[in-house]
């Protein structure tokens, strides 16, 4: 079970994360944590997987094979030029009338899961993230080179941001779904 959390963990994550981190999420130890790591870097380190566990110091991340370097570079190469998606283009805006903003509140707003699309949006350069210490979460914000290329200084600079930057009734919905999941 507790290989199965966190090889998920790693999968999902798709950056690194501590292992006191991955410890704490799944209530174990970190020398127990250190030991699935093991366990799970012999079953993925080989020429056979797509996928390895990289470690360095204190981090863990799942990471391609580095023998399918140019492969995934062509893969990436194509989502960062490729044009972006309706979804992707809705996401950007909530993130950028309403950022930063945690995952959570992107999902609620467009109710659906978001992790693929920051994921995608975070490559192309368009967002990036930020942890929030005083939630413990993460909130993502666009980036400065967006705003350069929209040709902005600041965020209040994009076309009714006064207006749709703040909704009563998005605020209360948000505020309410933050309340009923405490």
């Amino acid at each position: 079970m507790l290989n199965s959390q966190v090889e998920s963990i790693l999968f999902v994550l798709n950056k690194p994360i501590t292992i006191k981190k991955i410890a704490k999420l799944c209530a174990r130890s970190e020398g127990e944590i250190e030991v699935v790591l093991e366990n799970l870097k012999n079953k993925y380190n080989n020429e056979e997987s797509g996928v390895h566990i990289l470690t360095a110091g204190e981090e863990a991340q799942m990471v391609s094979n580095p023998k399918n370097k140019e492969i995934v570079e062509d893969l990436v190469k194509e989502e960062i030029e490729g044009e972006l998606t309706r979804p992707q283009l809705e996401a950007l805006t909530v993130v950028a009338y309403r950022g930063p903003v945690t995952k959570m509140e992107l999902e609620q707003i467009r109710g659906v899961n978001c992790s693929l699309i920051l994921r995608n949006l975070m490559i192309k350069g368009l967002v990036e993230a930020e942890e929030d210490k005083i939630i413990e979460n993460t909130k993502y914000r666009i980036t400065a080179s967006f705003m350069r290329h929209l040709g902005i200084m600041e965020v209040k600079e994009l076309p009714n941001y006064e207006e749709l930057a703040k909704s009563e009734p998005l605020d209360e919905a948000l505020e309410n779904n933050k309340m009923e999941n405490v």
